[in-house]
């Protein structure tokens, strides 16, 4: 362990395990109806746990004894209330944890070390790099987009209590605490209805005013006094994105109403921050001239934000001019006094303009087609026959449509919206600017027809070729879409209409990967490794036809979804794969756990800006798979895609996972606006049941399949091979592939087989089990092996000691969530009466709050 890492680990004991101890005691004096005796019932709950799952008993059989061993309640009623209490009490628990975390955040991490901006300035430096660093910034950005995709369980006002509870306890105001814990005690956590498209935004802006605003300024600011002639003012460096209200895929909420509105929203919220900005600036600047041009902005924002009609007379480019005037007058007249404040000012509006986010719209590929037929059979704009003609006919229609298709002639209102969102982004470019809305990205993406369809939606739409300031961007997300990316982007590129498009966008493509959907088809191997040959594929095409391919990762939390050390994915990048722009989609949980505060979002963004200009900058071996080591990586991938495709045709399979995890009460937690399945009423099946369900079951049964499934038998059988001394030498050589196995002891240090071991005796679930639990020790074996530690996670110790914190708190929660899911099984086969069910359904919905939160970044 580096001097760094032991550093981080003490500090983390100090100002997280010690202190949680102590703070956690506060609970038990809280104010609260029998608080007192839930606390202790819960201490003891936990050393029952623990003990039980030592002598292999079943979480039934744990909760039951622990019922006659410690308390005298026979009454069902009283007992479920009791667990019910357990639930609150863990639930906050973990709040008080996140809120620890978050406070010691800067003393645990090393801001200014490897990966920060302070340490690429040394290397740039040192290297004599400056003129390569100025025209790498020339266009490098990374776009951070949010998302709502319903992974946090937090609503916003624990999120809020969240902030300032770890302000709170960084200060160590002992009785500031002790009254937001009172706070959280009265405080619900459990939302009785589902969030609409725009409540989700909201949630949103909140972290886009109180933490990106300002973490971005600093990071801008900082690159412009260090490097003053590296950054090109029209490259803002951070871009931030939005989904909220725009994500139509699958999610019959978001209408182009809630899209306006949620465009408004932001472009209110930015100017809002710039009128505070302006407020407080106001107060340093004094002097004369820069006075009144000050107070003349400030007006100017005012009215924007609280007159109506004043949307046309403001905009980016106004407000910079103004500020830059001051600038120069502070310079020349003023001895450049608090410039600094000013320029993080300016700096700010760089980034964030009127849009504050760039909002996309998203829809999936099948939607568009249908569209297209019905437009044809209702107006003359494309023939009568359109849907029965073979896909190259289509193209040539679709590219040289001049008619314009009418909304209002079409009741379904999925037809309707289609065509009207198309015009809602030229409404929201015309109030915030082009960045306000300009990516329309296709779901489900399998065919260059796909994308002339949304082409050919924007002339439908009135939009002219020569002025459709739009990027169509495919998301491609299966094994075999990815597989089939390349031709598909050729066809494309070798469309001339669609040259024409992209040399209106400055021959820029950007292509959109998904991790989530791709590692549910085909395991976490296949996945990773189908993303990173497509990604190189890509990159190939797009030279070979003079274009810059631009790559948006859509990742997820934990790796099983994209997530984990993403950063060292990007760094681990050769120079065969586009390194433009690094994008990525910051979801649910994500969001909180690593950019809630203002240190952890400047920390996190300055890795991924990091990894990104070192790849290009300071190109190393470990980045650059040779032939053996791509054939030996492909090898492997086709291993455990085998070993994943048998577990998933397994009969019980879904019926396992419906069952056996909490899968069929996801609708009833009410933590996001989008159905848990693209097809509601339909019958459960892999395809259409979402990624978020998905994996999030797998992590509250704590056995995190799609995460590592297949790699122990995929290193197995390369080793039978005798080629286990490649992979030891690729693991040591290849930072690519050293990262997969890293996310992957992520995935499985969050795993607990106890929770389940009743089951492997099981007569219908047994053999799955065994499977699953076989692959998890195979896979923990094989890559102990091959690091030469003895346990997972031994190179992130304090990761893996807030992993094993955090476990502990919740293992009560996930007997009494495995509880309460085993006697609802009992009932489905007639074994148990069916009195309780209500109540028991709620409990199993209650649990999986504090399940999810607990392993942050687990769905």
């Amino acid at each position: 362990m580096d001097h760094q890492s032991t550093r981080g680990l003490q500090q983390f004991k100090n100002s997280v395990g010690i202190k949680f101890q102590l703070y956690n005691s506060l609970f038990t004096s809280l104010p609260f109806h029998r608080i007192e005796k839930t606390g202790i019932h819960l201490s003891l709950l936990l050393n029952h746990c623990e003990e039980g799952y030592k002598k292999k008993h079943s979480p039934q059989q744990i909760i039951e004894d622990f019922f006659n061993r410690y308390t005298n309640f026979t009454n069902e009623r009283e007992q479920v209330d009791l667990l019910f209490r357990f639930v609150q009490y863990v639930e906050r628990q973990v709040v008080l944890f996140d809120a620890l975390e978050d406070a010691a955040f800067r003393d645990v991490n090393d801001i200014n070390g490897a990966g920060s901006i302070k340490h690429l300035e040394s290397e740039v430096l040192q290297s004599g790099s400056e003129e390569a660093l100025a025209e790498k910034l020339k266009d490098f950005a990374i776009r951070l987009v949010l998302t709502a995709h319903p992974t946090q369980f937090y609503p916003g006002t624990v999120l809020g209590i969240i902030n300032d509870l770890s302000k709170a306890l960084s200060e160590n105001n002992a009785e500031l605490v002790n009254l937001y814990l009172q706070q959280l005690g009265k405080t619900p956590f459990f939302k009785k209805q589902k969030p609409t498209p725009y409540d989700e935004a909201v949630s949103l802006v909140w972290y886009l005013e109180n933490v990106f605003y300002n973490a971005a300024g600093r990071i801008v600011s900082y690159l412009k006094e260090r490097f003053p002639h590296a950054l090109a003012e029209n490259n803002s460096v951070i871009n931030m994105g939005f989904w909220p209200g725009g994500d139509r895929d699958g999610n019959p909420n978001v209408t182009s109403e809630t899209t306006l509105k949620v465009a408004d929203a932001l472009r209110s919220s930015i100017l809002k921050c710039y009128y505070m900005d302006v407020r407080r600036l106001k107060r340093r600047l004094t002097f004369r001239e820069v006075d009144t041009m000050l107070c003349d902005l400030e007006d100017h924002l005012y009215a924007n934000l609280f007159i109506p009609g004043h949307k046309a007379d403001i905009s980016k480019q106004s407000i910079l001019d103004t500020l830059k005037k001051v600038r120069e007058i502070l310079i020349h007249q003023h001895n450049s006094l608090f410039l600094s404040q000013l320029d993080m000012l300016i700096n700010k509006v760089l980034v964030f303009g009127l849009h504050f986010a760039n909002l996309d719209i998203r829809q999936d590929s099948s939607v568009h087609g249908k569209v297209l037929g019905l437009i044809a059979e209702k107006e003359d704009v494309l023939p009568k026959n359109y849907a029965g003609l073979p896909d190259e006919e289509k193209m040539k229609l679709l590219t040289g449509i001049t008619g314009k298709a009418n909304p209002d002639l079409y009741d379904d209102v999925l037809m309707k919206d289609t065509l009207v969102s198309v015009q809602a982004i030229k409404t929201i470019q015309q109030n915030n600017g082009e960045l306000g809305c300009n990516r329309y990205i296709i779901s489900q993406c399998n065919s260059a027809l796909n994308v002339l369809e949304v082409y050919g939606l924007f002339l439908l739409g009135g939009w002219k070729k020569k002025a459709l300031t739009v990027d169509i961007v495919p998301l491609f997300e299966t094994i075999d879409d990815l597989q089939h990316a390349p031709d598909i982007m050729r066809q494309l590129y070798e469309n001339k209409d669609y040259r024409n498009h992209l040399k209106l966008r400055k021959d820029a493509q950007t292509i959109m990967v998904g991790f989530s959907d791709g590692t549910k088809d085909g395991g976490y191997l296949m996945a990773n490794w189908s993303i990173y040959k497509a990604k190189e594929e890509l990159t190939r095409v797009s030279k070979e036809y003079g274009i810059d391919v631009v790559f948006f990762d859509g990742r997820g939390g934990p790796p099983a979804r994209g997530g984990g050390k993403t950063h060292k994915f990007y760094a681990s990048m050769g120079k065969n794969i586009s390194n433009r722009e690094i994008q990525l989609t910051i979801q649910g949980q994500t969001v909180s756990s690593n950019f809630g505060t203002i240190d952890s979002a400047q920390y996190n963004i300055e890795q991924l800006l990091n990894a990104g200009i070192t790849n290009d900058l300071f190109p190393r071996k470990e980045r650059i798979l040779d032939e053996s080591e791509v054939q030996l990586l492909q090898e492997l991938a086709e291993e455990g895609l085998q070993s994943y495709q048998a577990l998933k045709e397994h009969a019980n399979f879904l019926p396992y996972l419906s069952h056996v995890s909490p899968l069929q009460f996801y609708a009833q937690t009410n933590i996001g606006s989008r159905p848990a399945k693209r097809s509601a009423g339909a019958k459960l099946s892999l395809k259409d049941l979402r990624a978020i369900p998905f994996v999030g079951s797998w992590s509250q049964l704590k056995q995190n399949v799609p995460g590592y499934y297949g790699v122990g038998t995929a290193l197995q059988a390369l080793d039978k091979k005798g080629k286990l001394g490649e992979l030891k030498e690729l693991y040591r050589s290849s930072l690519f592939f050293r990262t997969l196995m890293d996310n992957c002891e992520m995935a499985m240090k969050k795993c607990f087989f106890p929770l389940t071991a009743h089951l492997a005796d099981d007569a219908q679930f047994g053999e799955i089990w065994r499977m699953i639990h076989g692959e998890f020790e195979l896979t923990q074996r094989y890559i102990l092996l091959l690091s030469d530690k003895s346990e997972l996670m031994a190179d992130y110790p304090v990761d893996q000691l807030s992993i094993q914190m955090r476990e502990r708190i919740v293992l009560p929660l996930t007997t009494i969530q495995q509880y309460g899911i085993s006697l609802i099984r009992e009932m489905d086969e007639g074994r148990v009466k069916p009195a309780s069910r209500e109540a028991l359904e709620r409990l199993v919905v209650r649990c999986s709050f504090g399940i999810i939160n607990a392993g942050r970044n687990s769905a």
